[in-house]
């Protein structure tokens, strides 16, 4: 399940979970401090701490996102936590679900078609919620037929893709929740997307060892299927300027697709170890990947190399 569990906000500064705690590794600083400690019990203490009357505790993260000064966790029980990167208190903690198996499995920080800022949670009771970044205020919940295990929103802020349970993606309207499109081509789940950021291009990521890579202004059929080695593509992510798309395996392998070759150059990373996320720096300059293993447990950092790809640095 580990995926999403790694953020870079800058060459020198990436965020990831160990244990119960989400940790901020300085470069520059050559150290680690703890963000959030969600074994402790959260109780947020400004003005929206009515989101939830008991506190949150032990909370096992299982997603999270990093991104614009604010750190929003998903937990295994639903949870959903946000917390403003200069600030000390947690400012806004909720359980999105009661049921039974209601993992949040995706969070996003999307920018909305009208410029807000949101906080977007997928979960395993099949709904979508939307919240206002400023006050934390749900403002859309939208029902699918299926588990959903992964959002994104475009560029433009005017389109979601949705993808769970289901060899089917969707492409929704962001403010309805009305659905524009069916994806179909794939075999089995998904678990991952990214839209290229000139928007027009979809990358999903599936079960069935794939990922796909769709035109949204014609989706009858993917563009092009890009294979993995042997295992789900759990993370997809492009570079701010398009050029990489980057492709992991739960474990061992990366895969980076040049984009303006078509996606026919590729580089493959082996390692070794379950992978716990991916993330470019917003410069493109560095690839960080997060090992979640017990005894080879660390951070890689990989620096772009001026021929095509990215050279392993330090670990």
């Amino acid at each position: 399940m580990l995926r999403n569990l790694l953020w870079a906000t800058s060459k020198h500064d990436v965020y990831l979970l160990q244990n119960y705690s989400v940790m901020h590794w300085s470069a520059l600083r050559r150290n680690t401090t703890e963000v959030l400690n969600a074994a402790r019990p959260i109780v947020p203490t400004t003005e929206f701490s009515r989101s939830f009357p008991q506190p949150l505790s032990r909370v096992q993260i299982s997603t999270m996102s990093v991104k614009d000064n604010l750190l929003v966790a998903g937990g295994f029980h639903g949870e959903l936590i946000c917390k403003h990167l200069n600030q000390p208190d947690v400012a806004f903690s909720t359980k999105l679900t009661t049921e039974e198996d209601a993992i949040t499995n995706a969070v996003d920080i999307a920018e909305s078609s009208s410029g807000s800022k949101w906080v977007i949670a997928a979960n395993n009771d099949a709904q979508v919620r939307v919240f206002d970044a400023a006050n934390f205020i749900c403002l859309n919940r939208f029902c699918f037929p299926w588990s959903v295990n992964n959002t994104s929103t475009s560029p433009d802020g005017k389109l979601m893709a949705v993808l769970g349970d289901s060899s089917e993606c969707l492409v929704s309207d962001s403010n309805t929740g009305k659905v524009v499109s069916t994806l179909k081509g794939h075999l089995d789940y998904s678990f991952a997307s990214a839209w290229h950021p000139n928007g027009q291009i979809l990358a999903t990521g599936n079960q069935d060892t794939t990922c796909r890579l769709w035109d949204i202004r014609n989706t009858s059929q993917s563009l092009d299927v890009l294979k993995g080695r042997m295992g789900a593509i759990r993370a997809l992510k492009f570079t701010s300027d398009g050029r990489f798309l980057a492709m992991a395996e739960p474990a061992d392998f990366i895969h980076i697709f040049d984009t303006q070759s078509g996606y026919e150059k590729e580089q493959e990373i082996d390692l070794f170890g379950e992978i716990a996320g991916i993330s470019f720096s917003p410069d493109t300059e560095a690839l960080f990947v997060g090992v979640a293993d017990r005894t080879y447990g660390s951070v890689l950092e990989f620096n772009r190399s001026r021929c095509m790809g990215y050279s392993e640095a330090i670990f």
